[in-house]
């Protein structure tokens, strides 16, 4: 049953069908195999419903409107123009403000895609200008736009949240500490490749454009008060940040910066709302294929067979990491998070591993996989943003994915560098 399953999957996604046809086809023929034919559909309806039911979900529209709106607004740009002030004139300063910018504007956004068009748009031009290979470019563009993963807001953490019944406010705080190590980590390599190949300084701002650029940026710098801030002072939730996010978005957009009109509104909202429903049928999809594949007892034998149950802590995480990793090498993230969260639940319990743990590992290889070849989601937005061929967006990111899984392997052994700032802020 399971191989007639996932090869109608695999049919249906070599014929070039979106990934939310081949997850509803093996739902479908699941439910019909497994509950006697049409009789209990009713069941996989439910479970449908099921999947967007939690009210956390809501959280991801938002999200993602907050993104449109400031992609299409002067947020960015004065995020951006802030950085380059303080550490463009060091070198291999503008890479580092690149990378800085993408750590930022995910931190406003919560969407890679969003940071690569937002970020990569106008410092892609820059950083050719100034000396550097494109191939390196793009592949710091399409890296660093992934920690928008790790700091909050996550659309993938709350997905996740969802999906294991794990805090979210939790999530967002432990992401902190492994998305800033990323941040230095890609400022070290980008130093050193600046050396390396004698990439020209940019000039020195004084500190008057500082001061300037900083005061150009306070507005946008009150995305992450808003996340941050509001969910550990305990005066929202993260449904209720997300939503005061899109307000504050259109407050600074349309009103102090007067970069839209309603229209522009209008048509931002239309988008989001065709982005939220592609999320959402994955989401409802997702979750029904969860269930028939667990009412199968199909996790249970895989997992018996690779001899998951005898390992530790430390030897269920490689595994996790190993199989997200891979998982979204070729798939959508969302969907490898809704299918592989729900197998590996029962073991992690079973090990007693902090679910907030696992869910920064799990985010942390999703946002690997997502650059990494030959599927990675993120490579083909680079690949339609900036209208480069396959080959050179991949050519440049190795050195970015072996620092990415050296963070991986940290972050299993010293689980601290999340939890630190976790246990902190929710101190019991």
């Amino acid at each position: 049953m399971a191989l007639t399953i996932f090869s109608i999957m695999i049919v249906l996604l070599l014929l070039g069908f979106p990934m939310m046809i081949p997850l509803i086809a093996g739902a479908f023929v699941g439910f019909y195999t497994m509950l006697n034919g049409f009789s209990q559909m009713e069941t996989m309806v439910q479970q449908f419903m099921a999947g967007i039911r939690p009210a956390s979900l809501i959280a991801v529209p938002m999200f993602i409107f907050a993104a449109d709106i400031m992609t299409r607004g002067h947020s960015a740009d004065r995020l951006i123009d802030m950085v380059m002030k303080f550490v463009g004139h060091v070198k291999g300063g503008l890479a580092v403000s690149t990378a800085a910018a993408c750590t930022m504007f995910g931190a406003v956004s919560g969407s890679t895609q969003a940071t690569v068009v937002a970020v990569g748009g106008p410092l892609r031009p820059r950083m050719l200008k100034a000396g550097y290979n494109d191939s390196f470019v793009l592949a710091l563009i399409v890296n660093s736009s992934d920690i928008a993963f790790l700091i909050p807001p996550s659309i993938g953490m709350i997905i996740y949240g969802v999906v294991s019944n794990t805090s979210i406010s939790e999530l967002f705080i432990a992401g902190i500490g492994p998305g800033l190590l990323i941040l230095v980590l890609f400022s070290v390599y980008s130093v050193i490749y600046a050396y390396r190949n004698d990439v020209p300084t940019e000039e020195r701002a004084n500190w008057r454009a500082r001061a300037v650029a900083v005061q150009r940026a306070l507005w946008p710098l009150g995305f992450p008060v808003i996340i941050i801030g509001g969910i550990y002072g305990g005066i929202f939730s993260p449904t209720e940040a997300a939503a005061a996010c899109v307000f504050y978005a259109l407050i600074l957009e349309v009103v102090v910066f007067r970069s839209m009109s309603i229209g522009d509104v209008y048509q931002t909202a239309k988008s989001t709302g065709l982005i939220t429903a592609v999320v959402f049928i994955l989401v409802a999809a997702g979750a029904a294929f969860s269930w028939i594949i667990s009412f199968a007892q199909i996790p249970q034998a895989i997992l018996g067979g690779i001899g998951i149950d005898e390992m530790g802590p430390i030897g269920v995480l490689f595994v996790i990491s190993i199989a997200f990793f891979i998982g979204c090498m070729f798939v959508d993230p969302i969907v490898v998070i809704l299918v592989f969260v729900p197998i590996f639940a029962p073991v992690v319990e079973a090990v007693g591993l902090d679910p907030v743990l696992v869910g920064i590992v799990i985010t942390l290889q999703v946002a690997i996989g997502s650059a990494t070849p030959p599927f990675g989601c993120d490579i083909f937005t680079a690949i339609a943003v900036f209208k480069r061929p396959y080959i050179e967006v991949v050519k440049g990111t190795p050195p970015f994915i072996i620092i990415l899984l050296g963070v991986s392997v940290a972050l299993i052994f010293f689980p601290q560098i999340a939890l630190f700032l976790r246990d902190l802020a929710f101190a019991k």
